[in-house]
């Protein structure tokens, strides 16, 4: 039986991952530059939050120190908006 997580760490990792899959989903179906935007996005806003969110209510946030985790998801989320800016569009 599925339990909703109890930590609130936990359930703003679910939002961030479900911020994460719009963004796929929306890599998927074509406008790909604001899907990554939409995952860079999501990624920054985990930093953010995994600072904020005291341990002891961190859970699924929670991967390794404090800020290892906010610098990891920042690299990340910066990374692929940095990968949408970039990209040059293809020639018409």
């Amino acid at each position: 039986m599925l339990t909703f997580p109890f930590s609130r760490g936990s359930r703003l990792y679910l939002l961030v991952l479900a911020g994460v899959a719009v963004g796929l989903l929306l890599v998927l179906i074509g406008p790909w530059r604001i899907g990554l935007g939409t995952m860079g996005g999501s990624f920054i806003a985990g930093a953010g939050l995994r600072l904020v969110v005291p341990h002891d209510q961190s859970g699924l946030l929670r991967v390794r120190g404090r800020v290892f985790d906010a610098v990891w998801m920042t690299f990340l989320g910066v990374s692929l908006i940095v990968l949408a800016v970039i990209v040059p569009p293809p020639p018409s």
